[in-house]
């Protein structure tokens, strides 16, 4: 059977465009693959800033709910204190 040279060039010209995307796909591939991993490293970059911040705001907590009880201390004192000069003359 004689060879086609028309058919031979069109299977060519299929073959180097699928080549061609291939490579094209190859490459895009490669680009999303090191987004990716560009990606993970700044989501565990921000994990590690919210953990830091998950300390700071419990160190804060702990700080705001002794000065809650500093204040209902010094509040308690003024009462007392206030409680004592009730009846009392304040020009005496």
């Amino acid at each position: 059977m004689p060879e086609d040279p028309v058919a031979h060039g069109e299977l060519a010209a299929l073959t180097r465009r699928f080549e061609q995307a291939q490579d094209k796909s190859d490459r895009e591939f490669g680009i999303i693959k090191s987004d990716l991993t560009a990606v993970r490293l700044q989501v565990g970059n921000l994990d590690q800033k919210v953990d830091n911040l998950d300390q700071k705001v419990d160190l804060l907590a702990g700080e705001v709910r002794g000065l809650a009880e500093t204040m209902k201390r010094n509040q308690a004192q003024i009462i007392e204190l206030l409680s004592g000069l009730v009846g009392k003359n304040p020009n005496a």
